[in-house]
Order: C-alpha cells, then structure tokens, then sequence
C-alpha cells in the first residue's frame, strides 16, 4: 500500500514538473507545450510619406512602412533604389553594414558582416530589419515646437547630402542627411570607424526662424514583441528593452508590462541608455555626456514597441546652430568591447541575479581562452580548476555517500524484515546512521553549497557570444550549436547513469528507480543544447566521476 502511495505522489510530482516547465516557457515568451497559441503577427501599416509630424512635446509615432515601399535594388555605390519617396542607403566599416532611410534618415537595417547565421544558410547575422518578419528600428529627431511647424523628426522626409565608405585603416565611413523644410533645420551625420558597432550621430541644429527656440533632442529603438528566430524552445533567454540609469542600474523592461503600463523603470537622470536586447546581440543609444535625460519606454502600435530618451538642447537664437551628438551601439554582446563604450553597456550580457558570480567567471575564461586560443578547451580548463577550487568540499561530500553506499546492505535488510513496521523502520535507520556515524545529507550540503558558482558558469557559457561559429576539435564547429552528431550528447547520458551507479541506492525502490528515470529524462534536453554547455556538464561529470571512484575504491565499496 505504501509503494502505491508513493507512486501516486512521484507521478503527480512528476506532472507538476510538467507544467512548471510549461508555465515557466510561456513566462518567459516561449510557446506552451499545451494548447499552444499563435504569437501575434507584426502589423505591417500603410504611411504615407511626407506626413506632418505631430508638434509639441509628443513623439511622433513610428514610421512602419509596408515593406514593398522598402524593398531593395542592386546596390549603386551605396545607395539602394526603393520607391520615388524612400531611399535606402548604405553606410558600412569591415564589420557592421546600416541601411539607413530617406525618411527620418532612421536606421532601418543592421548586418553584421563577421558573424554567419548557420540556420540561414551561412548568411550574415541581421538585427536591425523593417520587413514582414521583423520590424526593428532606429529612430532620432527633435521635438519641442510650440508651433504648427514641427521640427524634423523620423517621420520627416530627409534629403540626402554625403556617402563615403571609407576603405582606410583610421578613416571613419560617413553618410549624411539634412532636413529639407525650412524653420529649424536639421542635419544629421553619422560615422562609422573600423572594426566599430558603434555609429556617432552628430545632430547640427540651424535656427532659420526669428524666434529664439528651445527644442529638444530624442532617441528611440522601436521593436515588435515578437521572440527572435531560432530560439531553443529548451533554454529561455530575455528578448526586450532595458534601461540603465546611474541610480537604478540595469533594469530589464518585459513587453508585457509595458502592454499593462506596469513599469518600475527611473524616468529621469542624468546618465544612463536604453537598449533592445536578445540572445547575444544587443541595440542602444547613449550620449557621451552627463546631459538630463528623461527616459521612457512604450507601447506605439499592435505589438509594436519603443524605448528611448528625450534630452534638452540648449535655446538657439535666430540664425544660430547647435551640436549635439548621441552614440547609437548595434552588435554583439562582447563584454569587454562594450566595457569601453559606455558605463554598465555590458550588463546588456544578462547573467540575472548571479552576476556577481558570472562576471568573474567570464573574466577568468576570458583569461584562459587568451592563453590556449580555443574556446572549447577553456571550458574544460575552467572546470578544472573549479573542480579543483572545490575538491575538498567533494570530497567530503563523496566520503559521506560511500558510507551510505557501505551501510546500504543492512538497510536493505532491515527493511525487508520490517517491511510492515514503517515507523520501526525509520527508528532503525537512525540507529543504524548512528552507530555507524553516517550523516545522510553530508553528501549534499557540499555539493548544494557549489551549485550556484556551476548555475553561473552555465549562464556565462549560454550567453558568450564569442562561442558562435567557434570550433573545438574534429566535429563541433561551433560551440553554440548542439552537436551535430549527438556524440557530447550521448556521452553525457552515459556520464550521467554511470554517476547513479557510483551512488548509494535509495532504500524506497520507486525512489531508486527513478534515481535510474531521471538522468535519462533530463538527457534529452542535451541533444538541443549548444555543445559548449553540454562539454561544459559532460567535462563536470568526468572530473566528479573519478574523484567519486577513487574515493569508494579507497574506502572499499565498489560493486
């Protein structure tokens, strides 16, 4: 009867897993196993083009033109044909390409020419993109007018000045628009230096009325809500804006609550940037100056969403100009390149509330991979060492399980004489443990107190973006995707069930089969996994292995 009760719990037990797992997906954007729903579908508008922008204080709202305004021609020297109204033009360094829009002279379409998306067929990575799968922008321009004449913003028709894609070791690439109206003009100008993901947008502000005006400078990313494509349905990363401010630091903003305008983020301050971030790559303005910020993030159209700051531009008198620049960062998650561009951009790299954990781990494979030159094999060298730092602990922790593996006999025996007796049983144990000075958690505090330095190594290996395309030996060619062949895979499952066997069996036998169930059931989850995680477990898991063999040969209770 008790066997039955106990099956009972371990299958309820294992459904609510179950749906913990599916709860867990959907919480964070995936779809649900169960009754799965369609994600909602971009909402491609019609906008005509020379629109008059909204005046005053209040943005504009986001230009998201049907994309046969936008589809592209051959390229002419930079410039890419699209309809009699919106042209595209191309602005590239040897590792990012931007398209920019005649409209607003808004960054329309990011590649990066070093980093191959396997899934399409060894083509670019593409973030940035305005098109029926995506809609992910860049947008600037001014606002503040008290007047029916607005001032230029990234709805406002831009007319083309300058292109040049330099091919010189320290000369940056240039491209230029100005805005066509009179009143205030404005002229943007953005360079782009060598081996940079980031674009310096000089903004030229011309007063060309007879009034002094006062206008104020913005910034936006706008994004659909939906989840990049290609991502596990195994794993869950964040896809969304974030915020960073000097006093509330690094803030992640889910598109669902800005959808209920639940948001908790510091509207104002005087340093800081918002970004739009996913797995591996990431978009952001900041400025390079401590200049008062109002900073705000919004829901703009069906599942169509904006992050983005508002800075004051100083009063400009008749036929006086201004400059103001703001940097615009498109690329990828690489800590240390985005340590230098800005303070705290390198907490787009999410590592969650273990950060304090994962940033040093990340430093010391850095340093690691620096010195052997391969990704791969700093995993297994980092490990070592963490095994190595935490050998004592697993030691104690393996001694304490190869006296219950010796002890498990009697127990068994005791068990089956009192079968009918249960809470005689559970007496005896704790006389047997006593006698035999058995401590049976002493072989899980040990290892309960290394589990979050190992859950850190686990987020730092999944969002290193370093790892994409990387090799290791013979058949991985790139760390970042799962095994091609399943050989990691299928060793870890083997690793795994040779770990069960290594330790003391359970007295229940459901617990004891299900000792046997439960590494064959999370295995299957290392098949999709990308394959420097699952060298990273399966490396763990032979290091544990032999120490844990040692030790029970030491101490006489192998099979």
């Amino acid at each position: 009867m008790n066997d039955i009760k106990r099956t009972v719990l371990w299958v309820i037990f294992g459904f609510s897993m179950v749906l913990l797992w599916d709860k867990w997906q959907v919480h964070n954007g995936n779809k649900p196993l169960f009754f799965p729903a369609n994600s909602p579908a971009i909402q491609n508008q019609t906008t005509s083009n020379g629109v008059t922008p909204t005046s005053g204080n209040a943005l504009p709202q986001a230009s998201t033109a049907p994309t046969s305004t936008l589809i592209e021609g051959k390229d002419q020297g930079g410039v890419k044909k699209a309809d009699a109204q919106v042209q595209l033009y191309t602005l590239k360094n040897d590792v990012l390409e931007l398209t920019f829009s005649s409209e607003g002279a808004t960054i329309v379409k990011t590649k990066f020419l070093k980093q191959a998306d396997e899934e399409r067929s060894g083509e670019v990575i593409t973030l940035l993109d305005q098109s029926q799968k995506r809609i992910y922008l860049a947008q600037s321009g001014l606002i503040g007018a008290s007047s029916s004449n607005a001032y230029p913003n990234h709805k406002t028709s831009m007319q083309f000045v300058s292109l040049n894609n330099s091919t010189q070791p320290n000369e940056p690439s240039r491209i230029s628009f100005e805005s066509k109206e009179q009143g205030v003009k404005l002229i943007k100008s953005y360079a782009l230096y060598p081996g940079q993901y980031d674009v310096v947008l000089e903004n030229t502000i011309t007063n060309q009325t007879t009034q002094t005006v006062h206008p104020k400078l913005y910034v936006q990313i706008v994004r659909d809500g939906n989840k990049p494509d290609g991502e596990s349905s195994f794993y869950s990363t964040f896809t969304g804006p974030a915020v960073f401010t000097a006093e509330k630091k690094y803030q992640k903003v889910d598109f669902k609550d800005i959808e209920k305008n639940d948001l908790s983020i510091q509207d104002h301050s005087d340093a800081g940037y918002v970004a739009m971030v996913q797995h591996y790559y990431a978009s952001a303005w900041f400025f390079d100056d401590n200049r008062a910020r109002e900073i705000f993030a919004k829901k703009i159209d069906t599942n169509l969403y904006s992050v983005g700051m508002i800075s004051d531009v100083s009063e400009i008198a008749p036929g006086q100009e201004v400059k103001t620049q703001a940097h615009f960062y498109s690329g990828p998650q690489e800590e240390k390149r985005l340590e230098v561009l800005y303070p705290g951009l390198e907490l787009v790299k999410d590592y969650g509330w273990l950060t304090i954990l994962a940033k040093p781990l990340y430093w010391l494979l850095f340093k690691i991979n620096t010195y052997l030159g391969n990704w791969g094999w700093s995993i297994v060298a980092l490990v070592v060492l963490l095994k190595a730092a935490f050998f004592w602990l697993n030691a104690q922790a393996y001694k304490s399980m190869a006296k219950m593996k010796a002890i498990n006999p009697k127990i068994m025996e005791m068990r089956e004489r009192l079968k009918d007796k249960p809470q005689q049983i559970q007496m005896e144990m704790m006389r047997i443990y006593k006698e035999e000075k058995v401590n049976p958690m002493g072989g899980c505090l040990p290892i309960v107190i290394q589990i979050p330095v190992f859950i850190a190594l686990y987020w730092v290996l999944l969002s290193t973006v370093e790892m994409r395309n990387t090799p290791w030996v013979g058949w991985i060619q790139d760390l970042s995707a799962p095994d091609p062949f399943y050989i990691l895979p299928i060793l870890m499952t083997a690793s795994s069930l040779l770990q069960t066997m290594l330790n003391p069996t359970p007295p229940d036998p459901v617990q004891a089969k299900m000792m046997w169930i439960m590494p064959l059931a999370f295995s299957v989850m290392f098949f999709f996994f990308p394959s420097g995680l699952v060298l990273y477990w399966l490396t763990n898991n032979i290091l544990s292995i032999t120490q844990q063999w040692l030790i029970n040969k030491k101490l006489g209770v192998l099979r």
